[in-house]
């Protein structure tokens, strides 16, 4: 199995596939001002849904789904199904910088822990033209928040993800790039231990089994206990930081 297809499997049994939470989606709706009008609106990276599910549950909103991976798609569909908010949701199989929506389209762009996978930069400037004057994006992204932190986390994340910066670094290209902030937050402990790591950690036997308790395997499982034990290290000096603008009218 490739790398990718490990990826897929060790995560689609997950509510979420990065640190979040209900409660703090449910933050940053309110932090949008989103209110009782009907919205368009795309969840893009959404994985499982965790934040789909929440948005289709608060708003009167049509939401699409967006994620590269048809599997997580499959399990969001039945969970939907379960709470009964299906006719919310049309899932897309896509591949979020090659979307198909039209110049301003949407009310609302959403997208929780997924940004990353085509720079936050790149990611804002390019979302930016589906987007109605005046509508609203919504991303979580990895985010320093301290000034300055131990080299050991400092080259492990620029290594992983060479756009990670501080709050108002992230702030800045959001103005730059023809946004103009609401708010923003940090997510809190919570969020990485109780919601995605321990379950994950709590997967590990199963997912192993699953896969022969391969090499390849192996190597997944090892290097997201890295992740968790650097996490728990360095907790202090970064997190998710929750980025909340509107789209200003040319």
């Amino acid at each position: 199995m490739d790398e990718f297809a490990l990826l897929v499997d060790f995560h689609k049994s997950q509510d979420r596939q990065g640190p979040g939470s209900d409660q703090d989606t449910r933050k940053a709706i309110e932090l949008a001002g989103l209110g009782l009008n009907e919205l368009k609106i795309a969840d893009i990276g959404c994985g499982t849904g965790a934040s789909t599910l929440v948005l289709a549950s608060e708003l009167n909103a049509q939401i699409t789904a967006v994620d590269l991976f048809p599997e997580f798609l499959d399990e969001l569909n039945i969970r939907s199904e379960r709470l009964g908010v299906s006719e919310k949701i049309s899932s897309l199989v896509c591949s979020m910088d090659d979307l198909p929506f039209t110049n301003s389209e949407l009310d609302v762009i959403w997208s929780e822990g997924a940004i990353y996978n085509i720079g936050f930069e790149n990611g804002v400037r390019q979302w930016r033209r589906f987007l109605k004057p005046g509508g609203i994006l919504a991303v979580s992204e990895l985010t320093w928040i301290t000034g300055n932190r131990p080299e050991e986390i400092q080259m492990r994340w620029e290594k992983e993800y060479a756009e990670v910066d501080t709050a108002s670094a992230k702030i800045n290209v959001l103005e730059q790039n023809g946004y103009s902030p609401i708010g923003y937050f940090i997510l809190p402990e919570n969020c990485w231990l109780d919601n995605y790591y321990l379950p994950l950690k709590n997967g590990f036997n199963d997912f192993l089994s699953r896969n022969g308790n391969s090499e390849q395997a192996k190597a997944v499982v090892e290097e997201h206990d890295l992740e968790q034990s650097l996490y728990l290290k360095y907790k202090e000096y970064f997190s998710y930081g929750f980025f909340v603008a509107k789209k200003v009218d040319d």
